[in-house]
């Protein structure tokens, strides 16, 4: 058994991982913990008008926390890495933004996402777009190599955030952007919690403590500049008891790489 620093078994938890966004890729319209689709994308902040410049069915799969591509001011002919990328929505946002002189890299660990997302691009015609299979904790790209990190969602679900963001500053060019929304808590969950497989990929059980969360941020080269909560609600009653009784929020978060 892989057992993480939390105590979570980390191969079961990326199992239990893949099968949900397994299904929010493949099954949209089922019933999860959390909201999905174009009305949780307008709720959190998505301009109607980038959403329709979108391919919908990256838009009907999106299962974001946060908007934040105001905070990210993505500029044309920049590199941009997203960080569980999805089926794609906040990429192809981020293609819109660069233009065809930049690059937009999606960065996933759930096969069905990847393929859903390859799909729309080569329907789509984004030619500055490329996704790629692997794991935030260990990115597949050399030092350096892109201008703005984006994330919605997903380092919450990762039982090693240190790594995740060591490497994203490893990646990063110095002065470069992490532009992210993500589940944190006021307060310490139980290990209980903790150590539910399906709260971690319900994006509670892997919540860190906002205070901690953000020293993991900064301990790992960052300079925080701006944190904003979102208007964000779980739907299924086990979690919304649990963002209750520890208070879990989605925040946006902009850092830049020292």
């Amino acid at each position: 058994m892989d057992l993480g620093a939390a105590g979570v078994d980390r191969l079961e938890l990326e199992d239990k991982v893949k099968q949900l966004y397994r299904s929010v890729a493949q099954h949209p319209a089922g019933k999860y913990h959390f909201k999905m689709g174009r009305g949780l994308a307008e709720q959190l902040g998505y301009p109607a008008q980038l959403l329709d410049a979108i391919p919908a069915a990256a838009v009907e799969s999106f299962a974001g926390v946060g908007y934040f591509f105001d905070l990210a001011d993505l500029r044309p002919g920049e590199r941009v890495l997203d960080l569980g990328s999805g089926s794609g929505m906040d990429v192809f946002a981020a293609a819109l933004d660069v233009g065809g002189s930049g690059l937009v890299v999606g960065l996933d660990m759930t096969e069905e996402q990847l393929e859903k997302a390859e799909d729309l691009r080569k329907k789509g015609g984004f030619p500055q777009v490329a996704f790629t299979h692997g794991y935030i904790e260990d990115l597949p790209f050399e030092d350096a190599s892109f201008d703005c990190i984006i994330s919605n969602g997903a380092i919450n679900l990762s039982p090693d955030k240190p790594a995740v963001f060591r490497e994203a500053a490893r990646v990063l060019r110095p002065g470069g952007r992490l532009a992210i929304a993500d589940i944190v808590t006021e307060r310490p969950l139980t290990q209980q919690i903790v150590c539910n497989v399906d709260l971690w990929a319900a994006c509670i059980g892997g919540a860190a403590q906002e205070d901690t969360y953000q020293e993991l941020i900064t301990g790992s080269g960052f300079a925080l500049e701006t944190l904003r909560r979102n208007p964000y609600e779980f739907l299924s009653d086990s979690a919304r008891a649990a963002t209750t009784k520890y208070g879990v929020m989605s925040l946006s978060i902009l850092a830049h790489a020292r």
